[in-house]
């Protein structure tokens, strides 16, 4: 579309906020890049992650202004359908089980048969398991969701620390052990990383039927652009099929049945960093390398 200007692109429900952005950013002669809903020749709507910058001569004076279009429809309505999702996952659901479980512990208060008593405490259980895998997703979105800092970077070294004692709090049976390198704050700006440490230490604990569970947490800076953490506990091991569908993915014979493992897996992903798992009967290892400033 040379020499046209992108706005006849535009209709109804085009954002005036948006078309603002676009339009300060020509008058102050700077690039920028926001999503619009533009229309087709027919009224067709459509997304498009539009990019406009400015193009100077040789004596600096900007002459020209060139854009970038991307149809991006197909990601908004992924996103659009995350929110409704994540929307039932934490409102409806949770109300939902609330009601279940109450009625499920008025049910077992009243009931002396010994079979309907196994029978409520199988829908208590079931119940339990659900609330359990909706806050997971709500803590998975919240985490991956945030927005990635410009320029901020947080003491991992802090963190972690924090973490240890929180976890020995809560699990007073638990030993949990830190190696961490000395004299080093361990900045980073990877988002999420805390997190994810702090859902490996958790798991290892609470899926491990030893009454003594043990978890070495170890961070090794590899170089001055790359961090190591190694979450290493005494427990029974992961099964096969929840660290398969890291590599393959998700199918409907092999699927994860906790989401925490794809969340400490989505983290080191977005931040760009490779994340393995070594496990066996006498234990296991998750292993997060990530840059430090990605």
């Amino acid at each position: 579309m040379l020499g046209r200007d992108c706005r006849f692109l535009q209709g109804e429900g085009t954002n005036p906020e948006t078309r603002a952005t676009l339009r300060e950013a020509i008058d102050d002669e700077r690039p920028a890049s926001v999503d619009i809903l533009n229309y087709r020749c027919n009224g067709q709507q459509f997304w498009n992650r539009l990019t406009v910058a400015p193009i100077s001569d040789a004596d600096g004076e900007v002459t020209h202004y060139v854009g970038f279009q991307t149809d991006i429809t197909d990601r908004k309505i992924r996103e659009r359908r995350l929110e409704v999702m994540n929307r039932v996952l934490d409102h409806n659901l949770r109300n939902k089980m609330n009601l279940l479980a109450g009625y499920a512990d008025l049910l077992r208060s009243d009931l002396d048969d010994p079979d309907a008593l196994k029978s409520v405490e199988v829908i208590a259980e079931t119940t339990d398991d659900l609330m359990r895998i909706a806050t997971a997703a709500r803590k998975i979105d919240h985490t991956l969701s945030a927005p990635s800092p410009a320029a901020t970077s947080a003491g991992l070294r802090g963190g972690i620390s924090q973490l240890a004692s929180r976890m020995r709090d809560r699990y007073p049976a638990a030993t949990i052990t830190l190696s961490l390198p000395e004299d080093d704050s361990l900045d980073t700006t990877v988002v999420g990383l805390p997190t994810a440490i702090e859902e490996g230490v958790e798991n290892a604990i609470k899926h491990n039927d030893s009454p003594n569970p043990a978890v070495d947490v170890r961070v090794e800076r590899r170089s001055p652009e790359w961090l190591a953490v190694e979450i290493t506990d005494n427990g029974p091991g992961i099964p096969d099929h929840e660290t398969r569908v890291l590599d393959r993915g998700e199918t409907p014979l092999t699927h994860a049945d906790r989401l925490g493992i794809w969340l400490i897996y989505w983290v080191v992903s977005k931040a760009g960093g490779e994340f393995s798992v070594d496990t066996s009967a006498e234990g296991t290892t998750l292993r997060l390398v990530v840059p430090a400033n990605p």
